[in-house]
C-alpha cells in the first residue's frame, strides 16, 4: 500500500480539481498514466462556472511525477473540440512537444495518443498551445520531483494562478485584439499617452540588429494590463471562498506556484512570513530572501517557508500588478482562526513589468558550463495597443524569420524590448541561463521563459538541441494571438 507523509499533505481543491498529493518515495509507475482534457464546473464567488480543465486518472488535477519516473502517459481529448497540450518546462522529442501542427496536428475530439520521454525535474506545468483554450483553463500543474525533495523534510503545496472572464473566451480574445473597442484596454489608469512616440508598430527590419541609437528614448507610459478579467484564481479559487491547506506547526512548506494565467502578472506576497526563492523554472537558484518576488506569465517560482512554532493561519497571495485585485490560498495549522480576506487590497499593486532588479539577486545554483559563444542574435520585440499587434523584429507569425542555429552549438539570444508592455518570451525544447540585464553582464539563474520589461534588453544563454522547428514566443495570450512568436530552428 502507497502511503503519504505527514508533510507530503496538499489540502482539498475546487470541484473536480481535487487534491494534489506530493508522496514520498514511491516506485516508478510502469503502465502509463492516463491525462484527460475534459470539461468541469467551478464555484466561483458562488457563481457555477463551466471551465476546461485537464485530469489524472484519479480525476484530480494536474500530474505528479516521482524521481526517475518516465514521462510516459496517455492524453484522452475529451472536448468536443480538437486541442493539444504543450509540456511547458519539459524537453521532450520535438514530435511530442505539443503545438498544433509542428509537426503533429492536434488531436481530434475522442483521439488518445501517447507520449514517452526523459522527463525534466521541477515546477512546471502543461497549457494548451491554442490561446483561446488556455483563456478557457486547459491547463495544470506539471510536477517532477527529485531525489532530494523526497529526502527532505518538507510538505509540498502547488498553487496554480489563473485568469478568468465569465464571458467566452473567442469573445474576449477578439475584444483585445480588436483595434477599435478601447473600452477593452485598461489603459486609463497608467497614463498611456497616444501621443508618445510609440515605436513597437512599425516595421524595424530595415534598422538592422544595432538599437544602440534608441537607447534613452523617451516612449511614453507603460501598458501594465490590457483588459480585466472577472476573477483571479488560486487552484481554481478566489479569495471568496479560498484553498485552505492544513500545515504543521514548526514545519517547512515549499510552494510551487505556477502562473498560468493568459494576460497577468502578479506579485507573490508570503506576508507575515519571510520566505526563500529556491527555483526559478524548476531549476534550483541560490536562495533569495523575501516576503514578495514578482512573477509574469509561464514562469514558476519555488518559494521555501518556516512556519512559527505557535502556529497560526498564514495567507499567501497573489496581487495583479497595477491593480487591486488579488487571489490566493491560506496556510493553516490546526485549530488556527481565519479571517476573511478581501478579493482586492485597499490600493493599487506596484508595476513589476519595468524592473529587473529581482532577477539581478537570482543565480543558477547548476550554471551552464563556461565555453565560447558560437552564435550570437538580437530579437527586437514591438508592438503597439492601437491597432493591437505585437511582433519580433518587425514581422508576426507567417512573415517571421526564424532564428537559426546547430544542435550543440552555444547559442546568446539578446531580446531587445521595443514596445510600452512587457513580453514573458518562452522558448521551446531549452532551458537557457540569463547571462546580462540591460547588457550588464550576470551569472543569473536558469530559466524557460523571460520577462523583458518595456525598452529593456536581456540575454540569455544556451546550448541548441535536437535538430528541429522549436517555437519562441511571448506567453501573453492576446500577444501570441496577434502574432507574437518565431521559430528557433535548429539544424544538424
Amino acid at each position: 500500500m502507497h502511503t503519504l507523509s505527514r508533510r507530503g499533505f496538499l489540502a482539498a481543491s475546487a470541484a473536480l480539481a481535487a487534491p494534489l498529493f506530493l508522496p514520498r518515495g514511491l516506485r516508478a509507475e510502469t503502465a502509463p498514466r492516463l491525462l484527460r482534457a475534459t470539461t468541469r464546473t467551478l464555484d466561483i464567488g458562488g457563481r457555477a462556472v463551466s471551465a476546461k480543465g485537464i485530469l489524472n486518472d484519479q480525476g484530480t488535477t494536474g500530474l505528479i511525477l516521482n524521481p526517475d519516473e518516465a514521462f510516459r502517459l496517455d492524453l484522452v481529448n475529451e472536448l468536443d473540440t480538437p486541442t493539444i497540450l504543450h509540456w511547458h518546462g519539459q524537453i521532450p522529442p520535438n514530435a511530442q512537444d505539443g503545438v498544433p501542427d509542428m509537426p503533429q496536428p492536434a488531436l481530434a475530439a475522442g483521439e488518445r495518443r501517447s507520449f514517452d520521454f526523459a522527463a525534466t525535474p521541477g515546477t512546471h506545468w502543461m497549457h494548451s498551445h491554442i490561446p483561446v483554450q488556455e483563456m478557457e483553463l486547459l491547463a495544470a500543474p506539471l510536477i517532477v520531483r527529485r531525489a532530494e525533495d523526497v529526502a527532505a523534510d518538507r510538505q509540498e503545496v502547488v498553487i496554480l494562478l489563473q485568469d478568468l472572464s465569465f464571458r467566452p473566451a473567442e469573445e474576449v480574445l477578439a475584444e483585445i485584439t480588436g483595434s477599435t473597442g478601447g473600452m477593452a484596454h485598461d489603459m486609463g489608469a497608467m497614463g498611456h499617452d497616444m501621443g508618445e512616440m510609440d515605436m513597437g508598430g512599425m516595421d524595424m527590419g530595415g534598422m538592422g540588429h544595432d538599437m544602440s541609437m534608441m537607447d534613452g528614448m523617451s516612449m511614453g507610459a507603460m501598458d501594465l494590463n490590457d483588459f480585466n478579467f472577472d476573477a483571479y484564481l488560486a487552484n481554481a479559487r478566489t479569495l471568496d471562498d479560498p484553498e485552505v491547506v492544513a500545515v504543521d506547526r514548526g514545519g517547512r512548506v515549499l510552494l510551487r506556484i505556477i502562473n498560468g494565467s493568459a494576460a497577468t502578472v502578479f506579485w507573490i506576497d508570503t506576508g507575515a512570513l519571510q520566505g526563500r526563492a529556491v527555483a526559478t523554472d524548476g531549476n534550483p537558484i541560490n536562495p533569495v530572501a523575501g516576503s514578495r518576488f514578482g512573477l509574469a506569465m509561464g514562469q514558476r517560482l519555488d518559494i521555501e517557508l518556516d512556519l512559527p512554532a505557535e502556529g497560526g493561519a498564514f495567507p499567501v497571495l497573489a496581487l495583479r500588478e497595477g491593480a487591486m485585485e488579488r487571489t490566493g490560498i491560506i496556510l493553516a495549522t490546526k485549530s488556527a482562526a481565519i479571517d476573511r480576506i478581501a478579493g482586492t487590497s485597499d490600493t493599487a499593486h506596484p508595476a513589476f513589468s519595468g524592473d529587473l532588479s529581482q532577477e539581478t539577486q537570482f543565480s543558477a545554483l547548476v550554471p551552464l558550463a563556461d565555453r565560447p559563444v558560437d552564435r550570437a542574435d538580437t530579437l527586437l520585440l514591438g508592438g503597439s495597443m492601437m491597432p493591437y499587434l505585437w511582433t519580433i523584429d518587425g514581422q508576426s507569425w507567417g512573415t517571421h524569420g526564424p532564428v537559426d542555429a546547430r544542435t550543440g552549438e552555444r547559442v546568446q539570444l539578446t531580446f531587445h524590448n521595443m514596445s510600452m508592455m512587457a513580453h514573458p518570451m518562452h522558448l521551446h525544447g531549452h532551458h537557457f541561463q540569463v547571462v546580462a540585464l540591460n547588457r550588464r553582464a550576470v551569472n543569473g539563474a536558469r530559466r524557460d521563459t523571460f520577462h523583458v520589461p518595456p525598452m529593456g534588453m536581456v540575454t540569455v544563454a544556451l546550448d541548441a538541441g535536437e535538430a528541429a522547428r522549436w517555437m519562441l514566443h511571448c506567453h501573453h495570450m492576446p500577444h501570441l494571438a496577434t502574432g507574437m512568436m518565431t521559430e528557433f530552428v535548429v539544424s544538424a
